[in-house]
């Protein structure tokens, strides 16, 4: 009896290893056949890399930046808002003076387009890299690139105020002699860390930053300072402007236009407080000015409005400033940099801006002069009473002479 139960053990270890056995030749076939399938899918990987070598997507390339940059001018504006021409001309300037080169793959001209159509569309890296049949890593390689070019020839972008004199004849500005331009501050959409939202936000619930510029009657930028927190006020930032080494600079007797925001004193004029102001106050079905002080906001406003006409012109020109954009904070404040840099040089090279036509209005456009010797600047923007007095005499002097309106 006990022989018969070790012979059933025997027999019953006999087939558990049989089994086991079959289930590892089964593990095995298995494995093989999956080898032999990775194999095959390798393969059909590598083949189809092949069919999108380099050497065939040079021909892609070619076209792609062909379509953009050589055949039409309304092309060229709809992809990188500028003509034909001017793009030249700006591949010129960042080739010889910009520090750009060639690539070994990559010429400056397809850098630049890459770059600008970044700013003009706020597209992904790997959107624009499907465009232009280049990988992500390239496009963000060459946006650094074309940025950090763009910043170096800031000084050769920005524009140089004239003071407006007793010959002007420009009805929105000769009342104001001695006026530079128009400064104002707007809010620039950012991305940035959880800890630092709080400083971002602005009083409308917007992560923004607070962009402090100043533009000449023909709408372009003497002077930009981006990278204020959106919860900083704007005397704030135009006092730190002003303090700056390299900040903004108003010779003494002349004057930006500004709003409310600010204080009126020396170099800064600003309108009454308490009295008509905006431009839809002051539409057909208003009231004309009763007194001077009325009168001088409007004239102030129309002016002054020329600040406000240039943020929309910037904004509708570039899509990234109308959404935050996935980059560091401090590479973000150097694209908006940029953005007012290049819109100057549209402004200088092309006769016509097709994103200002889109507004209602027209401004002629002034030449800017160089400088001359080195004047006594503003370095306060205290209020003062002698301040307070030249906006009265001007006043005074704008009522003299009647309610005149253009034609």
């Amino acid at each position: 009896m006990e022989y018969a139960d070790d012979l059933s053990s025997e027999a019953l270890a006999v087939i558990i290893f049989d089994i086991i056995r079959v289930h590892q030749l089964r593990i095995t076939c298995c494995l093989h056949a999956y080898g032999m399938l990775s194999n095959g899918e390798q393969a059909n990987d590598l083949r189809s890399r092949r069919k999108f070598s380099r050497l065939q997507r040079i021909p892609a390339q070619v076209r792609r930046l062909t379509r953009l940059v050589g055949l039409t001018d309304k092309s060229c504006i709809d992809n990188l808002r500028m003509d034909r021409n001017c793009f030249g001309r700006l591949c010129v300037i960042l080739r010889e003076r910009g520090g750009l080169d060639d690539g070994r793959f990559v010429k400056v001209e397809e850098q630049v387009a890459i770059f600008l159509c970044v700013l003009a569309h706020h597209k992904k890296n790997r959107v624009v890299g499907f465009d232009f049949w280049r990988s992500g890593q390239t496009v963000s390689h060459y946006v650094h690139v074309v940025l950090k070019a763009v910043i170096m020839l800031h000084e050769l972008f920005l524009a140089k105020p004239l003071p407006v004199d007793d010959q002007c004849q420009d009805w929105r500005w000769k009342w104001f002699p001695g006026c530079l331009g128009a400064l104002d501050g707007t809010y620039i959409n950012v991305l940035v860390g959880s800890e630092d939202k709080p400083r971002y936000r602005t009083r409308k619930g917007q992560v923004a930053t607070n962009t402090l510029a100043v533009c000449t009657r023909d709408m372009r930028f003497v002077y930009v300072l981006a990278g204020w927190e959106g919860s900083a006020g704007d005397a704030r930032v135009l006092r730190d402007a002003v303090t700056r080494t390299r900040g903004i600079k108003v010779p003494k007797g002349q004057y930006y236009l500004c709003d409310n925001g600010y204080a009126n004193s020396d170099g800064f004029l600003t309108p009454y407080k308490g009295v008509r102001y905006h431009l839809k106050e002051w539409g057909p079905a208003a009231v004309v000015p009763q007194d001077s002080r009325e009168m001088f906001n409007m004239r102030h406003t129309k002016a002054r409005n020329v600040i406000e006409r240039a943020f929309a012109v910037v904004k509708m020109r570039w899509g990234i400033l109308r959404s935050a954009s996935y980059y560091p904070i401090r590479t973000q404040i150097r694209l908006i940099l940029c953005c007012f840099l290049l819109h100057n040089f549209i402004r200088g090279e092309m006769m016509v801006d097709p994103i200002e036509q889109e507004l209602d209005g027209d401004y002629e456009a002034l030449n800017i002069g160089a400088e001359g010797d080195e004047p006594t600047y503003v370095d306060t923007i205290e209020p003062t009473p002698a301040w307070n007095n030249k906006r009265s005499e001007l006043a005074e002097t704008m009522w003299l002479n009647g309610n005149v309106h253009p034609p």
